[in-house]
């Protein structure tokens, strides 16, 4: 039977090597292109997950809720770990907050112009998350404990859930703010600020994940 495998792999090869691709034919201008204009921003990637496929990214920040809740109650009846140890040579810790005071200015950065270049809000919480997280592996995990729970970030990441899903079904309606320029700052009608709150989302949720697992596995 393996002959059979790869003879039909070998067929199918040559087959991509020698038909030609089927080209679509009577389009003015590339998908790209309909995407940018569409949209009213330049990074398409933003325009199609916050436009064209909308409905597939509200489920999408779902079901990173969902995998943050599914965190809590794995976790719920471990034991915490009764000592957990971080970096403590100097190096490793400059090198670590140095690390993640570069991660969190391009968060920002991505979460703020992830509409103009490339990035986004995904991206964005991304960054943010390997900040959090490289504190977290030089820091105690009851001080990080403390900020997270002296700024409410638990309350913050559910608000940020809840408006993202609000403004998401309004643009679903048909409600959608002005486009604005093209290429400016303040541009794609609610593209910047759905970026904002998923960035925001990701960040904090990756915050809480990160010490639930610290506090109950250790460091990872």
């Amino acid at each position: 039977m393996k002959w059979i495998y790869i003879a039909a792999g070998i067929l199918l090869y040559v087959k991509m090597m020698i038909m030609p691709n089927p080209i679509s034919e009577g389009f003015d201008i590339s998908i790209v292109e309909a995407v940018v204009r569409d949209s009213g921003v330049p990074n398409a990637v933003s325009g199609i997950i916050f436009r064209n496929r909308l409905y597939d990214t509200i489920f999408e920040v779902i079901v990173f809720t969902i995998a943050i809740l599914g965190s809590y109650f794995l976790l719920a009846n471990e034991k915490p770990t009764e000592k957990v140890y971080q970096f403590t040579d100097p190096p490793s810790i400059v090198l670590a907050r140095l690390g993640a005071t570069i991660t969190s200015l391009v968060s920002i950065e991505l979460a703020i112009r992830g509409h103009l270049s490339p990035g986004g809000g995904f991206a964005a919480g991304v960054a943010g998350g390997t900040a959090i997280g490289l504190i977290a592996i030089t820091s105690p995990s009851e001080w990080m404990q403390g900020i997270y729970q002296r700024w409410q970030a638990a309350t913050w990441e559910k608000v940020s859930v809840l408006i993202f899903i609000v403004l998401a079904a309004v643009t679903l309606l048909g409600l959608e703010f002005p486009d604005g320029e093209l290429g400016t700052l303040v541009s794609g009608g609610i593209i910047p600020l759905l970026n904002i709150l998923v960035a925001i989302k990701v960040a904090l949720g990756s915050w809480a994940v990160v010490l639930l697992f610290i506090r109950y596995r250790g460091l990872l």
